[in-house]
């Protein structure tokens, strides 16, 4: 039964294949973006900002929270309590 399905299935390997590297992309992007190291150094960035008068308290506020989420988030994926997006 394998081998009659994998032939049966062969003219969409070329989208397996792409599906499968579409699927590399988004985890490793998902991985640099929710990592901890990268969101530190953006709520340094932030903190810059503030300081230099390019944001507002409030403008700060919205996206220290937003970066805030990303570390939780990422802890959690790490720890694999993640809401199933783990690998």
């Amino acid at each position: 039964m394998g081998l009659i399905t994998e032939v049966l299935l062969l003219p969409f390997a070329p989208v397996r294949g792409s599906l499968w590297a579409v699927r590399q992309v988004v985890t490793e992007a998902e991985r640099q973006y929710y990592d901890p190291a990268a969101v530190r150094a953006e709520l340094a960035r932030l903190e810059q900002r503030l300081d230099a008068g390019e944001i507002d308290e409030a403008e700060f506020d919205r996206l220290e929270d937003e970066l805030l989420d990303r570390l939780e988030i990422g802890a959690r994926r790490s720890t694999g309590t993640g809401n199933g997006t783990t690998q």
